[in-house]
């Protein structure tokens, strides 16, 4: 079985070594502690956010504070290849749960996308309180899923914001219930054109899902016309918040993240 995994700040694994002891404190050695009682003896990684994984041995618990010393500090590598979750506001909390399941499948990133036909609205302080909570349930579902990288949870766009990054990404998907080509030949196809062509740094593939009234015939012909391309995910409609999780399963497999 894995060791339980619990975040530090990122950097704050930067000059640990094997034999080095890390004191981990605040709410989440609180939660080691009191919740999931972790003691003396057991084995545990502690993640930075950001890559860093240090494995260790608990050596002391305090209140509020755990003292690991440290057997293993790796850093895992972030894809060549990101995948990005362009997904739209959706209502009945549907669009945090498309957020937390991608984050537990591998998604590199986030962007809540507020559409034309989202019933849910982010306005002034209740976006700032809806962006914290979105990033709060990524943080949980990378815990829960034992990764070294926290995913981060970008700026809502509206969609002027949304054609910028499409034009910005190296390929962008709008997962579209109308579309002829089929996800996977989409990804082969751009994988064969990519194959041996330098690239000066990582490359970001956005997958874009719509509210659950669907992505509007004006979206997809302005997003179309900034650079993206519809693709169909199989054969029967999923739900606003099972399309993204399901894409981001199959393009990790094509792209061979997996």
């Amino acid at each position: 079985m894995s060791n339980p995994v619990f975040f530090a700040t990122p950097g704050a694994l930067d000059h640990q070594v094997p034999g080095s002891h890390f004191v981990l404190e605040g709410a989440e050695a609180r939660h080691a502690v009191t919740v999931k009682r972790i003691a003396v003896g057991e084995s545990v990684d502690i993640a930075d956010g950001a890559g860093k994984r240090l494995t260790g041995t608990v050596a002391a618990v305090g209140q509020g504070e755990l003292t690991v010393e440290c057997s293993v500090l790796d850093t895992e590598e972030r894809p060549d290849v990101r995948l990005v979750l362009v997904q739209a506001l959706a209502k009945g909390d549907r669009d945090e749960l498309a957020a937390e399941t991608a984050t537990e499948l591998g998604i590199d990133a986030i962007i809540p996308w507020q559409s034309e036909r989202s019933i849910v609205r982010w306005k002034g302080e209740r976006a700032a309180k809806a962006h914290a909570k979105w990033q709060s349930v990524v943080t949980a579902a990378a815990k829960q899923a034992r990764r070294a990288w926290i995913p981060e949870v970008r700026a809502a766009v509206d969609g002027a914001g949304l054609q910028a990054a499409v034009s910005a990404a190296d390929l962008a998907i709008i997962l579209h219930e109308d579309a002829v080509r089929p996800l996977r030949s989409v990804l082969e196809a751009w994988r064969g054109d990519n194959a041996d062509a330098p690239v000066p740094g990582p490359r970001e593939i956005l997958l874009i899902v719509g509210p659950e009234g669907g992505i509007s015939p004006r979206e997809v012909t302005r997003l179309c016309g900034a650079g993206a391309v519809t693709a169909l995910l199989g054969h029967h409609v999923l739900r606003s918040s099972t399309a993204g999780p399901a894409a981001t399963v199959l393009a990790s497999d094509i792209l061979g993240r997996w």
